[in-house]
């Protein structure tokens, strides 16, 4: 026997259709490009979107049709989510800190048919036109009056021309709820980069779980500023989290240093934010050069790599912010854990408390997790035995795109299939994860695993170091020993003999590392993580006193 509901398939359509109905007057703020803040409504961006829609269905776009952007967070951006995924097109989002010809590379792998972007990628589009033989169309989202009259690359067309020349008037497309929705390719830190493909039904209940209390949590009450981008894992989920709750949205554009993103969080009141830890050190830097406090900003996830405790205690202590440590990936949408207090843990000290924060959380509703051996046994949850993280769920991928690495999951013994992460930890009896390492930057010394983020969060916490790596280097007896790479706050000084006695008491004596390097800076990539590859490859040859 079947339940008497209506059938309504879980669209994306959907989610602008009823912020833009629900919540039509609540503002949308955008920094756009050229430096002004441009202000809209969820009413209003759902009235583009059907204009843009027709407008993509004029240029002959049909459903499958991957449509490319290289954008910043922004209005026009966000009207492109709900225009390209409303009509059954493939929204593609790049990330334009990768190099032009590794852009190329997606937009081929992809099969781009049509590609918007800001006028700051004037130079990415001319470098990589002609090399994209499936781009029929290339959109610059810009006004009219301001098109380029000596562009050099590909004929370009107007965004604002496309939206003027449109009608309003458009009925959603209704269609199976597993049709691909957006496409995002992973950082490809080794090899080429390889597409995860999300599903409208994915998409939809990812926006749902992440707007849980003990998720993000967001209300229509709240101003929220995303600085993770909209082409790195669609912004976290953010704009679609926002209009399913109806909230104020704040979009940061290109300007993400401390001073624009403090202005934009007082101007407009902003309550909630998510972004990377590098861009949160900036963010702080800022402020305490200045002696500034924020008079709204109340709480943020900060997730893509582990945030230092350091920070987490910083921002609470200093600045009045909860921080959610969170865990996720682009193979997951990219949410799977988040980190708040449960009900029994509101009576501990503080202390204990904030050591229960500064793990990765507690599963979401809708994402399984389990921790394996190398022969793929289930280790017990005590919050010491560690191993490799596998993941299963509605919104996490099951294959790359165009198969792409072939079958990743593995099937257990009950025939049931799970993700690799790539990602080595514990998880607590309460069923808290911690992170300890990605499997591949886990340091292995004399047949024992040594965790390089616990080792990094310590040296983070001296008041002298801005930034510090932990990495294996080769040592003739142990087969790898930890080197540490620091990047000292300005005008601060301490020595490598200093760095090292700072680990005395805090974690086994065999884990300290063998030796510091100090460093103007560490290389990051295209998502604000650090580049350890880079940095095995700059220190493969570097000898330990130890050695």
């Amino acid at each position: 026997m079947q339940g008497l509901m209506m059938s309504a398939p879980l669209l994306i359509s959907s989610l602008i259709e009823h912020a833009g109905r629900h919540n039509g007057a609540t503002e949308i703020v955008s920094r756009r490009v050229e430096g002004d803040l441009h202000r809209t409504s969820w009413g209003e961006v759902q009235r583009r979107s059907k204009r843009l829609a027709n407008a993509l269905i004029a240029m002959g776009v049909v459903p499958g049709d991957r449509i490319a952007t290289i954008a910043w967070n922004g209005y026009r951006h966000l009207e492109l989510y709900y225009a390209v995924s409303g009509i059954g097109a493939v929204l593609h989002t790049i990330n334009p800190r990768l190099h032009p010809d590794q852009i190329a590379w997606i937009v081929n792998h992809a099969e781009d048919a049509r590609l918007f972007f800001d006028a700051t990628f004037v130079p990415i589009v001319a470098a990589i036109g002609a090399r994209c033989p499936t781009v029929a169309s290339w959109v610059l989202m810009t006004d009219a009056d301001r098109m380029p009259t000596d562009a050099q690359g590909p004929e370009l067309a107007c965004y604002e021309d496309l939206i003027d020349a449109s009608s309003d008037r458009l009925a959603w497309p209704v269609f199976d709820e597993n049709t691909a929705s957006s496409l995002c390719y992973t950082s490809g830190t080794t090899g080429n980069p390889k597409g995860v493909l999300y599903s409208h039904r994915s998409s939809v209940l990812h926006a749902f779980g992440a707007a849980m209390p003990d998720a993000m949590g967001i209300s229509a009450g709240d101003s929220v500023l995303p600085v993770v981008p909209m082409f790195h894992v669609n912004a976290w989920g953010l704009p679609y989290t926002a209009a399913l709750a109806g909230c104020k949205l704040v979009l940061p554009g290109p300007a993400l240093d401390g001073k624009s993103l403090y202005d934009l969080f007082e101007n407009e009141k902003v309550t909630f934010s998510a972004g990377v830890p590098t861009v949160w050190l900036g963010l702080i830097n800022y402020m305490k050069q200045h002696g500034f406090a924020f008079s709204t900003f109340k709480r943020t996830i900060i997730g893509g790599s582990a945030c230092p405790p350091a920070m987490i205690r910083t921002l609470n202590d200093d600045f009045g912010v909860e921080v959610v440590h969170a865990w996720g990936m682009s193979e997951m949408s990219p949410l799977g854990t988040t980190c708040k207090l449960a009900n029994r843990h509101l009576t501990l000290p503080r202390d204990q408390q904030l050591r229960i924060l500064e793990k990765q959380g507690h599963v979401i509703y809708g994402v399984d997790m389990r921790i394996v051996d190398p022969d793929g046994h289930d280790l017990p949850w005590d919050g010491e035995a560690v191993g490799d993280l596998l993941v299963r769920g509605p919104w996490v991928m099951r294959e790359y795109f165009k198969a792409e690495g072939g079958d990743p999951l593995v099937v257990d013994e009950d025939g049931v299939s799970w993700f690799p992460t790539g990602d080595v930890g514990h998880i607590d009896a309460d069923g808290y994860l911690q992170i300890t390492d990605r499997s591949k930057d886990v340091i292995k010394s004399g047949g024992e695993w040594i965790g390089s983020i616990d080792l990094e969060n310590i040296a983070m916490a001296h008041p002298s170091v801005l930034m510090a790596a932990v990495i294996a280097v080769p040592h003739p007896k142990w087969d790898e020993r930890p080197l540490l790479i620091v990047v000292r706050k300005p005008d601060r000084d301490v020595s490598r003999a200093d760095l090292l006695a700072y680990y005395d008491g805090k974690i086994a004596k065999w884990w300290t590392p063998d030796d510091v390097v100090f460093v103007d800076s560490i290389p990051l990539g295209a998502t604000g993580k650090m580049l350890k590859t880079r940095l095995r490859d700059t220190y493969r040859d570097h000898r330990l006193p130890t050695a």
